[in-house]
């Protein structure tokens, strides 16, 4: 009657040894680090940079326990690890000084962070840690808003030059272009020109149009639909949330949050960085593409030494520098729609340039007046230039083009993505901002481990006390429901927060709850004067069906603040839906495994230790049933 088959058996210890594979990395606790990222982003980090590492700590007398490379491409970075504060910052700054030739110009990063103990045997098999929260951790906190009127702004001038671009293309003849707040008004002196111009922009799908006259002055209203400017606020929001994940990692923040919140809001939280307004330098960071041309009167191999004229300057850095060049830009990344790496036809490593309307005229214009002329590269990052290349204008260009010399299909790539992502596609503002000190974050930790330590032990000095063995079989469930319940927590690599505590130490009184259910009609069902074995049986079964409908509703409750909620909400309801789960699977199938392998080999059970059974109108006795 209550005897389990042996893969039940098996399984119940396979999930306890896995909880206890994937829960045990959160408690090897974590080690001072340096970690080493690329300053910029055309220097790479690889196992060239861990071996210079090593050897510069080496020498001065500052041997690491371990330095290793972890990530791969863009979130490459270098990790060293250390027994000590002090031979931690004494570290980053040997480093600070060995791997940068400028120190206002840095090509590395150190950043001081903690690096956790895991052993790499765990790694290999996927067993990390949770990630902690702000609030646990300390950090920084920022809100940032995309200007929806600067996006809309933005647009509006994109489809003014493509008007005038599209209009010279069809050969429609127009009055003037002039902008009158977020609509265009074009001119027109007939209706028949007016209504071509209509055909030949109506072609875009996002804009809206109406006819005005004043006098024999005819004009064609040009607008924004309104389902386009939400969408382009959409598409700048989610842009820019992979924009600052690129930049972020050069703050070498392991676990940093960066969501959106609401229809035009982005919430970014970095753990473990203290230095405000360093992190908002990185995140409102820029990075764009320059063309010039270069001064024709320097004669190449002497730009060091050669008089610079007033209006030329001379750049140092980069693959094709030193070189002179023209103060007056041709062209910048603004105009930029697409770029993607590719080959040309030497089938050499490139980079190929789509630009809008307007930029695609000013590059037509540039060329057919210098060609046979050379035309600089320029990339500008935080305020420098650097030299990609400085190719020879062979015929007139276009809205297309390919930029050559690249080297490697890696740096092509580098290229390409840093012109598609490297500046922010809507401008934002940062409402909000706070920092959360290191040690708040410990006297966090403290407190939320106490209360649910201190919670267990009174709910398992309750439930041993009143319901005696069978009280001891529901607490070591709980137990069991704890370690799965942490185990999945680490494996989905959540991030623990406070609120996440709170859900940890509800999911116990909610996983109890099931077990006193089951304990109570067991008490039932002997004092209608069913056998031991019976009680037992008919105990667990008619348990399970209330114990579901509880437990799915709650479910219901902890789904909707997961689809609905933001931020802590969403933490509180993640860690509630699967102690739900967690706590179903405990309380019903771990508990009877244990009930079963201790009570089910008795074929003539007497009694069962589960307290005082108590029957109306009749003295209190024990559980015993002969």
């Amino acid at each position: 009657m209550n005897r389990y088959p042996v893969w039940k058996y098996i399984l119940i210890v396979v999930t306890v040894l896995l909880g206890l594979l994937y829960t045990a990395p959160n408690y090897f606790g974590e080690s001072p680090a340096l970690q080493v990222t690329a300053g910029k982003s055309t220097t790479k980090v690889t196992s060239d940079l861990a071996t210079t590492v090593a050897e510069s700590l080496k020498r001065d007398g500052l041997a690491a326990t371990a330095v290793s490379v972890e990530g791969v491409g863009d979130a490459a970075s270098v990790r060293a690890r250390f027994t000590s504060t002090d031979a931690q910052f004494k570290a980053k700054l040997a480093l600070e000084r060995d791997l940068n030739r400028d120190p206002t110009d840095p090509d590395y990063i150190v950043t001081v962070n903690l690096a956790k103990n895991v052993p790499h045997w765990m790694e290999s098999l996927g067993a990390k840690p949770m990630n902690l929260g702000l609030d646990l951790r300390g950090g920084v906190h920022f809100l940032l808003q995309v200007d929806a009127k600067a996006t809309l702004e933005t647009k509006i001038k994109g489809i003014q030059a493509s008007a005038r671009s599209i209009l010279r293309d069809k050969n429609v003849r127009h009055a003037g272009i002039e902008r009158n707040g977020d609509q265009l008004v074009i001119h027109f002196r007939d209706d028949a020109t007016r209504a071509q111009a209509r055909d030949a922009l109506g072609q875009n799908q996002d804009l809206a149009f109406a006819d005005a006259a004043d006098g024999n002055d005819l004009r064609l209203l040009v607008s924004l639909k309104p389902q386009a400017l939400q969408r382009t606020v959409e598409e700048g929001v989610k842009q820019n949330i992979s924009t600052l994940s690129k930049r972020i990692n050069e703050l070498g923040v392991s676990e940093p949050v960066i969501q959106q919140q609401g229809a035009d809001r982005i919430v970014v939280q970095l753990p473990g960085v203290q230095d405000v307004a360093r992190a908002k330098d990185i995140i409102g960071r820029t990075a764009t593409l320059e063309l010039r041309m270069v001064d024709p009167s320097i004669t190449p191999g002497t730009e060091a030494t050669a008089q610079i004229p007033l209006n030329d300057e001379l750049f140092t850095t980069g693959p094709a520098a030193p070189i002179v060049v023209s103060k007056d830009v041709i062209l910048t990344g603004d105009y930029i729609s697409s770029a993607t790496p590719s080959f040309d036809e030497n089938q050499q490593p490139a980079v190929s340039i789509d630009l809008n309307g307007d930029g695609g005229r000013k590059m037509r214009q540039a060329t057919r007046e210098n060609v046979g002329k050379r035309m600089a590269v320029l990339l500008k990052e935080k305020g420098k230039y650097q030299v990609l290349t400085a190719p020879v204008i062979q015929s007139e260009l276009g809205s297309t083009f390919r930029i050559t010399g690249m080297g490697t299909p890696e740096k092509a790539a580098e290229l390409a993505l840093l012109l598609r992502s490297g500046a922010l596609s809507a401008p934002m503002e940062f409402i909000e901002e706070r920092v959360v000190g290191p040690q708040l974050g410990a006297e966090n930790i403290a407190k939320g481990l106490h209360s649910t330590l201190w919670g267990f032990v009174a709910i398992a000095i309750f439930m041993i006390i009143y319901y005696q063995l069978f009280g001891f079989f529901s607490v070591l469930a709980l137990a069991c429901n704890l370690l799965f319940l942490l185990a999945l927590l680490s494996m989905m690599q959540a991030t623990l927060t406070l609120p996440g505590i709170a859900a940890i130490a509800l999911a116990l009184g909610m996983a109890i709850d099931a077990n006193v259910l089951i304990n109570e009609r067991i008490r039932e069902e002997l004092r209608n004067g069913n056998s031991p074995q019976a009680a037992i049986s008919a105990g667990f079964q008619h348990a399970w069906a209330t114990i579901l409908d509880s437990n799915v509703t709650t479910l219901i409750v902890g789904l909707a603040l997961l689809v609905f909620g933001s931020g802590p909400v969403r933490g509180f309801a993640v860690v509630h839906c699967l102690g739900i789960l967690t706590s179903m699977f405990s309380a019903v199938f771990v508990s009877r495994g244990v009930v079963n392998l201790w009570y089910g080999r008795k074929k003539k059970l007497g009694k069962i230790a589960i307290g005082t059974v108590w029957t109306a109108g009749i003295p209190a006795a024990g559980a015993a049933k002969k």
